[in-house]
């Protein structure tokens, strides 16, 4: 299958894993560029630049297809070194990158110059419509239900996406409840190049994570997610848990502020969850889409699956239009 995306980032499929932090590593990113589709590293998993490096060759020696990096730009009392990840990005011959929370300008002209193509996620149009503007390839169109932090507007992917594809001429990925060949073609049929899936990668059998947090998004539904940090206007979409629940409760009291929640939300702790299986310990970012989730397939076994139930459904589909 052809569209702009698939021309853009040279893979047989239209179909993207975003970062996923702790998880997007090299085992995952290979396994999905290998499929045909597109992988992406996060960057801020690795603790420094020079440990990104060995999980790029790490990687390289794992694929010979291609695959990007992720690089969210978030307020933080201790920034990381962005400017140094980048670096290691162009000196490793990383040719796509992904960009996430702050707008990416600042990093652009240096971007370009190495030849980068850089992809942004956007969770409104006006958002998008910047990124097209700071001189994006790409972006990422984030609906509500999406995983992780969805924005503040509740649209879901089925008003947005088409009207970004509405408002901006660049190549368009959905994300936000995208899981199998129906979602594909719902992507493609809103105006999108391609389909983002995040949630959905992490139960396959190459993510680095523990086998409970793989047998926890089979066993939910499109239910078992809960909406956390509203209140301060950082909203994340997570998998409900004990962990959960007391957030929800720190802050149905009013004045809560980021100190008061970082013991359950704390991103060390949720490696550490990710990591031991303890499933209550921590947050998960998860999307609706789990719901759809009902088994734990390879990479290859998933991309194909999608690939044929898309082709399956645009023949019939053609079938009784003519």
């Amino acid at each position: 299958m052809k569209t702009n995306i698939t021309d853009m980032f040279g893979i047989e499929r239209p179909i993207v894993q975003g970062g996923l932090m702790w998880v997007a590593r090299a085992e995952l990113v290979s396994a999905v560029s290998n499929a045909g589709g597109i992988g992406f590293m996060t960057a801020l998993t690795h603790p420094d630049a020079e440990t990104l490096r060995a999980e790029i060759r790490k990687c390289r020696e794992m694929t010979d297809k291609p695959f990007g990096v992720n690089l969210t730009f978030l307020p933080t009392l201790r920034p990381p070194d962005y400017p140094a990840y980048i670096n290691v990005c162009i000196e490793e011959g990383i040719r796509f990158i992904e960009t996430a929370g702050r707008n990416p300008e600042p990093y652009m002209e240096q971007l370009k110059a190495a030849g980068i193509k850089v992809i942004h996620k956007c969770t409104s149009v006006r958002h998008s419509v910047k990124a097209e503007k700071v001189g994006c390839d790409a972006v990422s169109i984030d609906g509500f239900e999406a995983a992780g932090h969805p924005g503040e507007d509740d649209v879901t992917s089925l008003i947005l996406v088409p009207l970004a594809r509405d408002a901006i001429s660049i190549p368009i990925v959905a994300s936000g409840g995208f899981a199998d060949g129906r979602g594909l073609v719902a992507s493609l049929a809103l105006g999108a190049d391609a389909m983002n899936m995040g949630t959905r990668f992490v139960a396959t059998r190459e993510a680095p994570v523990h086998e409970n947090v793989k047998k926890a998004l089979v066993a939910s539904d499109e239910r078992s997610t809960r909406l956390i940090m509203r209140t301060l206007r950082n909203t994340e979409r997570v998998l409900q848990n004990e962990a959960v629940d007391k957030v929800l409760e720190i802050e149905s009291k009013g004045d809560a502020k980021i100190e008061d929640l970082v013991p359950y939300v704390s991103g060390l702790v949720g490696k550490e969850m990710l990591q031991e299986g303890q499933m209550d310990k921590g947050v998960l970012s998860a999307g609706q889409c789990m719901g759809l989730i009902r088994d734990i397939p390879t990479c290859k076994e998933l991309l194909d699956r999608i690939m044929e139930d898309a082709a399956a459904i645009l023949t019939e589909r053609h079938a009784q239009l003519t």
